[in-house]
């Protein structure tokens, strides 16, 4: 039975996220014999946004599709970056129609698997967008007639607005991941009609942080209640991520593992 493997890592964030990928990436692609790697990079630029820059660097280092969500606005550039890499990055599809980007893609592995991604972003404690539920079903057809492999990040702040989604998309989509919280959880698993899930993937980023920015900016910020500006931590990074393997044939998920691996650990 043949089966395709989907490593995706969960919010990448600053220069250590980057280095964390460079360095952990290729032994776990070779490890987990993955046909394709996503990664969330709305984070990747200073902890902020996406640049061309900090895009190639991530596609250089081994991910092969980036995915967005509400900090992909954050750098102007990122309007060329989409430009550049039009089939590479996509940002959430329920954005307005007339912002720059695609918010689904259609993409082939080197192992000539056909693989669509989509892209949405939770509304419950974030941007008031179109409904990512009736967002989904709008492009879910016409993916769905090019491939039987479909992934999902959807990128939402509360649990409940995940796991909601999951149950509305199971059946219909191979694998499901969460992100923005920057927290992994430990809820793997495949729902009834076959498709995996994680209600969030976690950060591939400064482990000594709080979500990745330096704690003391974060605790004055809790202390004082005050807008006191935040910068990315410096120091050890820590990769997250999760693996789906997907039965190519039917397009249900067979498998789920976490991925998690520090400098800490090293």
């Amino acid at each position: 039975m043949a089966s395709i493997n989907i490593i995706f890592l969960g919010d990448i964030v600053g220069s250590s996220g980057r280095m964390a990928v460079r360095r952990y990436l290729p032994d776990i692609r070779r490890e987990m014999e993955a046909d394709l790697v996503i990664a969330n990079g709305e984070n990747a630029a200073h902890g902020f946004g996406l640049t061309t820059q900090t895009a190639r660097e991530i596609f250089d280092a081994g991910v092969d599709f980036i995915t967005g969500g509400n900090h992909t606005w954050d750098k102007k550039e990122v309007v060329d970056t989409f430009r550049e890499f039009e089939n590479k990055i996509i940002r959430p599809a329920n954005y307005p129609d007339d912002n720059p980007g695609k918010g689904f893609a259609m993409i082939r592995t080197a192992n000539d698997h056909h693989v669509g991604i989509i892209n949405l972003m939770g509304r419950v404690f974030m941007d008031p967008l179109d409904c990512p539920f009736r967002c989904f079903d709008r492009h879910y057809e016409k993916l769905r007639e090019q491939s039987n492999i479909l992934f999902l990040d959807f990128h939402a702040e509360a649990t409940s607005e995940k796991i909601a989604m999951a149950y509305h998309v199971d059946g219909r989509i191979s694998a499901m991941v969460g992100t923005h919280t920057h927290v992994q959880t430990a809820d793997e698993r495949i729902f009834p009609k076959g498709t995996g899930y994680l209600t969030d993937a976690g950060m591939t980023g400064p482990l000594d942080s709080v979500i990745g920015m330096k704690k003391e900016m974060i605790l004055q910020r809790f202390l004082e209640k005050r807008p006191i500006r935040i910068e990315v931590a410096d120091g050890p990074a820590i990769l997250q991520g999760v693996c789906f393997r997907i039965d190519s044939n039917s397009g249900k998920c067979e498998s789920i593992r976490r991925i998690q691996k520090s400098d800490a650990q090293s």
